[in-house]
């Protein structure tokens, strides 16, 4: 299975040089999406070994993402990873994800940190397992961490899933259309490693767009049901 990782990145010059470095020495090719940065991200990704795109302006995680599927798609790849450019993901995860993938009838494979949860800060213990019971509900099926962005989609539900938001939201966005294009959602523990980082989510904001989310997400659903 051809497999692209692909690291949405905003001022992530810390930690992504290493990152890449990891998954490269897999045999791994790596697209970094770099949102309008003010760091050196692009230049030290590229140095890395690291194919660039680069926004000039700051577009939103999931714009950042649309890039890289369609990257993937572009380029022929059977399935995408997309992971954290923090350093809160494991590259050592990434074999698993990529056994499993090539096995698994699932669309899509997400992280589950909840099982190894008790470094994670406890607002976003909350707020993930929230926003994970709404999300299993409009899905139709059990996803624990819904929250995680370290992810393998294959390329049939990249193919399938149009997706129509641009920030954080869209990794909802992609487990809600994904589910209701029939597509199975299978979690996969990790241990996500927490150094204190300041999250780039913004509380009022991107809280409002993922009830937006919801809202739009439930009168779709009950418009089905009808």
């Amino acid at each position: 299975m051809k497999t692209c990782v692909i690291i949405p990145t905003y001022n992530e010059s810390r930690a992504i040089g290493g990152i890449i470095k990891q998954v490269r020495g897999q045999g791994l090719e790596v697209m970094v999406i770099d949102d309008g940065s003010t760091d050196e991200t692009s230049a030290i990704s590229q140095a890395a070994g690291a194919r660039v795109i680069r926004n000039a302006a700051n577009q939103g995680k999931g714009a950042s993402l649309i890039k890289g599927f369609d990257y993937a798609l572009k380029n022929g790849f059977d399935s995408v990873i997309t992971m954290d450019g923090d350093g809160q993901h494991q590259p050592q995860d990434l074999p698993f994800f990529i056994r499993l993938g090539e096995y698994s009838n699932s669309g899509i494979l997400i992280g589950n940190r909840m099982l190894k949860a008790k470094n994670m800060p406890l607002v976003r213990l909350l707020t993930n397992k929230t926003m994970s019971w709404f999300i299993s509900i409009i899905a139709g099926q059990s996803i624990p961490d819904s929250q995680c962005g370290f992810r393998l989609i294959k390329r049939q539900v990249l193919e399938k899933v149009k997706l129509g938001t641009t920030k954080y939201e869209t990794e909802s966005e992609i487990i809600i259309e994904a589910s209701r294009q029939g597509f199975k959602i299978e979690s996969v523990p990790i241990k996500s490693i927490y150094s204190g980082e300041k999250s780039k989510i913004n509380p009022f904001i991107d809280t409002f767009r993922f009830i937006k989310l919801m809202a739009r997400e439930l009168l779709t659903m009950k418009r089905y049901t009808v």
